[in-house]
């Protein structure tokens, strides 16, 4: 089994040698081939060099794009058959790589989620609960961190959802949420996460507010009737609620705003049921996807994955 450690980097010369340089050694303990992948992400710092000089292969983008398209080059440039994404400020304790690598065997994408413990600002950390809040109710299953950057995936499977991916930092919702959808399994082990070097990429009001809608848009898409069922039930909820009001009030008359917030709430439901039917159909796990039980650790690079089971197969 070869292993991808992909770091995206944008005006990292800080922390990218030392981050490579934790790499290597934890690495070369486990005994399995390895390749370090920098991705710059247009950077105007010495960081494409600092890596390559680490000893990592640096992809460069001509101009910045965004830290999820820097994690969309790295995964169609990769040779390893697991993909490990880290961040290259120095966040992430390269020790915690095996850990990740013992399970992932057994599951398609594994998650290193932040403990209490990990030095975080309060605001992120409020942030990252509302949101991992959020996506356990999507999801239908418990999702302790919803944004970790730390992940080991399977290259294959990082493939086939890699046309989904934003360019911006929501890469790790997107690609949590489609891997959940589409029936693939996905585990979670505490990590301990440090101080970034260097100043943060990330604008707390505009990334913010831009995070949550698109946490709203990644729920449409994933479990649209998760959404827009409250929004109907409330919406039939309002109507009833107005029509007993104006019959207590006033007498029996149905007021026009009682049948318009009716009608809504069951377009909305009806809404909801389709996207739901479009969306199973999607994002159902297909043929050519590879089976999590029959996961080869000496395939190499580049070969194909197992064939999937079709019905009647044992």
């Amino acid at each position: 089994m070869k292993v991808t450690i992909l770091l995206p980097a944008f005006d990292e010369e800080q922390a990218i040698e030392k981050t490579i340089g934790g790499i290597h050694p934890v690495m070369s303990a486990t005994g399995l081939p390895y390749e370090v992948l920098v991705v710059d992400d247009g950077s105007q710092d010495d960081t494409a060099r600092l890596a390559a000089s680490a000893g990592a292969r640096v992809v460069r983008h001509i101009y910045n794009m965004g830290n999820g398209a820097a994690i969309k080059t790295g995964i169609r440039a990769a040779q390893g058959d697991v993909i490990v994404t880290m961040d290259a400020d120095g966040q992430h304790d390269p020790e915690d790589i095996p850990r990740l690598l013992a399970e992932i065997a057994h599951f398609g994408m594994v998650v290193g989620a932040r403990s209490r413990e990990s030095q975080t600002d309060w605001y992120r950390d409020l942030a990252n609960r509302v949101y991992n809040l959020f996506a356990t109710y999507v999801c239908a299953r418990p999702i302790p961190d919803l944004t970790s950057g730390l992940r080991a995936i399977r290259t294959p499977l990082a493939r086939q959802f890699t046309y989904l991916l934003p360019n911006t930092f929501s890469y790790p919702t997107t690609l949590t949420m489609a891997l959940l959808r589409a029936g693939h399994c996905v585990q979670y082990i505490p990590i301990r996460t440090a101080r970034r070097i260097g100043k943060s990429k990330v604008r707390l009001a505009q990334d913010g507010a831009r995070f949550l809608l698109v946490i709203f848009r990644i729920a449409t898409l994933f479990s649209p009737l998760k959404i827009f069922l409250p929004v109907s039930l409330g919406a039939v909820g309002l109507g009833v609620f107005w029509y007993l009001f104006t019959l207590i009030t006033y007498g029996p008359k149905m007021p026009p705003a009682s049948v318009i917030l009716v009608l809504s709430g069951v377009f909305f439901f009806l809404m909801g049921l389709i996207s739901e039917q479009i969306a199973q159909l999607r994002y159902d796990r297909s043929e050519d996807s590879p089976l999590i039980g029959n996961f080869d650790p000496d395939q190499q690079a580049g070969s194909e994955p197992p064939p999937a089971r079709t019905e009647g197969q044992p």
